[in-house]
C-alpha cells in the first residue's frame, strides 16, 4: 500500500471515493451525496490544493482511503489545523489503512510552520474511529449535540484536539 498526497490529476479517483463515502457513511460528513454529486471536476481539483492537503491510500493503483488536513487561514487561528473526511472503503477497513492515513496527515502537520494544534470531529457512536484518534493522542474537549440530522435522526459529534510538540 502506498500513502501519498493527492494532486489535481487524482481528482476523478478522489471524487468517486468521496461520493462513495457520502453514500456509505452519510452520518460521518457534514455534506451529502445529493449536494456534491454534480460538482464539476474543477471544484474537486481545487479541494486538493493549499490550504487543504489530501492524503490517499492506494492499493494496486486504486484509491481506497483518504484524509484531509486543512490549515486555518485566519491570522489569529493560524496555529491550528483540522482533520476532515477520514474514509476507508468498507472492504479495506480494520487493516490499518486509516491509521497510516492519519499518521501521514499528522506528520505533514508537523512540517507546517506554526501549527500547534489539530482538531477533528467524530460521530459519537463511531467507537472504532474514536479509538483510533485517541491512540494518536486526540482528546475529547466537547460534545456537539445533534450536530448532524439525517432523515429525522440526530447524531452527536465529539470534538477532539491534539496538541503538537515541536521539540
Amino acid at each position: 500500500m502506498e500513502i501519498r498526497q493527492l494532486h489535481h490529476h487524482d481528482a476523478e479517483a478522489y471524487f468517486a471515493l468521496r461520493l462513495e463515502a457520502l453514500q456509505t457513511n452519510p452520518e460521518a460528513f457534514g455534506s451529502s451525496y445529493e449536494e456534491e454529486k454534480d460538482y464539476p471536476l474543477s471544484q474537486i481539483q481545487s479541494r486538493l490544493t493549499d490550504p487543504a492537503y489530501v492524503f490517499g491510500a492506494f492499493l494496486e493503483n486504486t484509491l481506497i482511503g483518504v484524509v484531509t488536513l486543512v490549515r486555518e487561514t485566519k491570522q489569529k487561528m493560524s496555529h491550528r489545523a483540522n482533520i476532515y473526511a477520514v474514509y476507508v472503503t468498507p472492504l479495506h477497513r480494520g487493516k490499518g489503512v486509516a491509521k497510516q492515513l492519519l499518521q501521514a496527515a499528522i506528520e505533514y502537520a508537523h512540517t507546517l510552520q506554526g501549527i500547534e494544534q489539530l482538531y477533528l470531529a467524530v460521530v459519537s457512536d463511531n467507537i472504532s474511529a474514536k479509538k483510533l484518534y485517541r491512540s494518536f493522542g486526540f482528546e475529547t474537549y466537547g460534545i456537539d449535540q445533534k450536530a448532524i440530522k439525517i432523515s429525522g435522526k440526530y447524531y452527536d459529534e465529539e470534538l477532539m484536539v491534539r496538541f503538537l510538540s515541536h521539540s
